[in-house]
Order: C-alpha cells, then sequence, then structure tokens
C-alpha cells in the first residue's frame, strides 16, 4: 500500500510539472491573447522549442513507461487507454500543424499550439481523474513494489548522467558504473601539493 502511495505521488509531481509546462505555453501563445502583433521568426523558433519540451515532458512519463504497461498486461481499462492514446495522436497532429505554421509564419500558428496544449491538458486530466483510480484498483501490490524500483532507478541514472540523452538503463550499464563508484570510493585517495 505505501509502495503504490510513493508511486502515485511521484506520478503526481510529474504531472504537476507536465501541466505547468503546458499552462505556460498555452498563456503565452494562445490566441487572441497575445500582445505582440506578428511574432519574429525567432520567437516562432522558440515556441517550437517549447512545444517540443511541453510535448516531450507529457509523452517521456514514467506514468507511460511503467503504469500503463501494468494496466494492459492486467487487461484492465482498455477503452480508456484507447482514448488516452487517441489524445496523444491528436496531439502530435497538432504539433506537426504547429511546426507547420511556425515555417511559414502562418497567423494560425497560435491556434495550433493552444489546440496541441489543450489536447495533452485534457490527456493529463484524464489520468488523474480516471487512470490513476483504475490503476490503484487493478495493478498488485508485487507490481507497485517493481514499478517504484525501476523508477528509482531510472531516476538515479538520471542523476548519475545529466546532459546525457535519457535511455533504458541497461543491466550491465547499471551494475558496471555501480562498481566503478564503489571501487572509486576504496582508492586511497592522496594529497598532492
Amino acid at each position: 500500500m505505501l509502495t503504490s502511495t510513493y508511486t502515485l505521488v511521484a506520478l503526481s509531481i510529474e504531472q504537476a510539472s507536465a501541466r505547468i509546462g503546458l499552462q505556460s505555453l498555452l498563456e503565452r501563445w494562445q490566441p487572441g491573447i497575445r500582445q505582440q502583433a506578428t511574432p519574429t521568426p525567432r520567437d516562432l523558433e522558440l515556441a517550437c522549442d517549447a512545444l517540443r519540451v511541453a510535448f516531450d515532458n507529457c509523452y517521456w512519463r514514467k506514468l507511460d513507461k511503467f503504469v500503463v504497461p501494468a494496466l494492459r498486461r492486467a487487461g484492465a481499462g482498455a477503452g480508456l487507454l484507447a482514448e488516452l492514446d487517441g489524445l496523444t495522436l491528436a496531439a502530435i497532429g497538432a504539433r506537426a500543424d504547429a511546426h507547420a505554421a511556425a515555417a511559414v509564419n502562418d497567423p494560425g500558428f497560435g491556434a495550433a499550439i493552444a489546440r496541441c496544449c489543450n489536447l495533452l491538458l485534457e490527456r493529463l486530466e484524464r489520468e488523474e481523474r480516471e487512470l490513476f483510480p483504475l490503476a490503484r484498483i487493478h495493478v498488485p501490490s508485487e507490481v507497485w513494489f517493481a514499478i517504484a524500483n525501476r523508477m528509482l532507478v531510472q531516476d538515479a541514472w538520471q542523476n548519475e548522467n545529466r546532459g546525457y540523452p535519457a535511455g533504458p538503463v541497461q543491466a550491465g550499464a547499471a551494475a558496471g558504473n555501480s562498481l566503478r563508484q564503489s571501487t572509486a570510493a576504496s582508492a586511497p585517495h592522496y594529497a598532492t601539493h
């Protein structure tokens, strides 16, 4: 029970971070609210970069890596998962529309960003309202323990490899890194002046 609670709290923090990124982008580019008359090409480039980051923060979450596969294995929530996948596919389309509009300085750029952000925000909301409760019911406690363990391993790997692209932790890589750290820690340290 505590493991599932820890995991869901960690996932909720990740959700909140993704939501903040989307909302700030939405506030900046929502049609009709924009202060500057015509965005410069640099503005559009920065907005596309911000959209990529916001999208990636929604797409590469621990929820999708660990909890959704556990629900699929449990055979639970197939309809909900299909609807969430549909929202993601629609957001991918809106993101492509935003990039295409930015390339030609189309005034529909802001609307495309708003559509992408709103689709992703809807997905986040449905996950919190519908997916989390479903996971609490259908994911067994031993699976929650395994998920929490994998999340901790991934967090440790990311902390150790800041600045490098995130990727799956290879079993040998994690063990090799631990071995290097323990060897380095046990080696004598001599001060040289």
